[in-house]
């Protein structure tokens, strides 16, 4: 009697350079063609009613773009960062086929590695806890374990919610500049009642 295997789960990550990078104590990996630049942590703009792992939205170079704090999106412990965080700006396309940038905040940026096939092994398994769906695979590199992500999954949602966190960022630009606006004239008409009441008196 003849008994019949189940065929090996083949990894979904391609080989190929990708930009390492750390949350925690862990090493991640994403691809490099989809990597647009590294910048430094800048101020970011919240924008109201987002999930609790979207910081916002920043300004690069004219682009609005949301910013996704990816120890919060991994439910990962979270807490002040470090000097060596950064954003990583990727650039992916949506389902209309559209080119979206959108920025990932980690720990520390690595290095840039080539990944050989045969160093790729499937997602592990753990019994449908925690969720993999954003792990196209592990690989061992340099020495330690890189777990390869998908960007297309992590960054669906989010690239769904740009029209709104682009709104959200221009209501607020307008009412900041009415805020100011509004300031700038109640100062201006304190000044005017300042300088009334402090001409001298003129008797006849």
């Amino acid at each position: 009697m003849s008994t019949s295997t189940s065929p090996a789960i083949q990894p979904a990550a391609k080989p190929g350079r990708f930009l390492t990078f750390t949350l925690g104590n862990e090493s991640y990996g994403l691809p490099v063609l989809n990597v647009r630049e590294i910048i430094r942590i800048c101020p970011i703009t919240p924008v109201p009613t987002m999930p609790t792992h979207i910081k916002g939205v920043i300004n690069l170079r004219g682009s609005v773009i949301a910013v996704v704090d990816l120890r919060a999106k991994f439910q990962l412990s979270t807490g002040d960062y470090g000097d060596r965080a950064c954003i990583i700006v990727v650039q992916l396309s949506s389902p209309s086929g559209n080119k979206i940038l959108m920025g990932a905040i980690v720990d520390a940026v690595e290095e840039v590695i080539q990944i050989s096939q045969e160093t790729i092994e499937p997602p592990p398994d753990f019994g449908g806890a925690p969720d993999t769906q954003y792990i196209l695979g592990v690989a061992t590199a340099q020495g330690g374990v890189k777990t390869l992500l998908n960007i297309e999954r992590i960054f669906l949602q989010e690239a769904a919610l740009q029209p709104s966190l682009e709104a959200g960022s221009m209501v607020q630009d307008v009412m900041r500049v009415t805020l100011e606006k509004t300031f700038l004239e109640q100062r201006s008409v304190t000044q005017t009642t300042s300088l009334k009441l402090d001409s001298p008196t003129q008797h006849p």
